[in-house]
């Protein structure tokens, strides 16, 4: 597409994000598994089903504007999710992985809350009021959603401060006998 104009930005721009939704539907399961907090796998959890009816709004958006919803390859959301990758790779303790977990979490909310920042502008802009008030209920959630990983993340720092405290937590295991510093890295091999 050739972008001549603001609404072919705009459309564009929607189709970036419609890619950038895809993939964050693929990571968020990967994510919560390897979360040792309860509260931030459940804060993964959570976020997938939304991050659902993300998807459902830019169709929404799609139809509303006469456009076939479909993405284009959103390169700067999958350099960021490759970076949560490599970092899940690591066999880090708990509390550490779960910090990493959170910082990884909390770039790609803010990648959301600029792109979906931009495409409101855009719409009401362009007067497409609709299409605005349905980018703005993703935004808003995006933000709560940056907000609660904030919250966590405010209980789940100190620890991983504490290193002193990390061999006892270390040496619990999941299901496999495996610790879940080890089942962290394979959940993030196996992406």
């Amino acid at each position: 597409m050739k972008i001549k104009t603001l609404r072919d930005l705009w459309i564009d721009e929607l189709k970036d994000l419609y890619d950038a939704e895809h993939q964050i539907l693929k990571a968020l399961p990967t994510m919560a598994k390897a979360a040792s907090n309860d509260a931030l796998r459940r804060a993964f959890e959570e976020h997938l089903e939304q991050s659902k009816g993300h998807v459902e709004r830019l169709d929404q958006v799609f139809e509303l504007i006469d456009q076939t919803p479909r993405g284009k390859k959103c390169k700067g959301l999958e350099g960021i999710i490759a970076e949560g990758k490599t970092t899940m790779e690591e066999a880090l303790p708990e509390s550490l992985g779960d910090v990493a977990l959170i910082a990884a979490a909390q770039r790609v909310e803010h990648y959301e809350i600029a792109a979906y920042g931009t495409v409101r502008a855009f719409a009401e802009v362009l007067g497409e009021t609709d299409a605005a008030e349905l980018l703005n209920l993703t935004l808003d959630e995006e933000k709560a959603t940056d907000e609660t990983l904030s919250e966590i993340a405010e209980d789940v720092n100190p620890a991983a401060a504490e290193p002193e405290l990390e061999p006892a937590r270390s040496s619990s295991k999941n299901g496999n006998g495996n610790s879940k510093a080890k089942a962290r890295a394979n959940a993030g091999a196996r992406r």
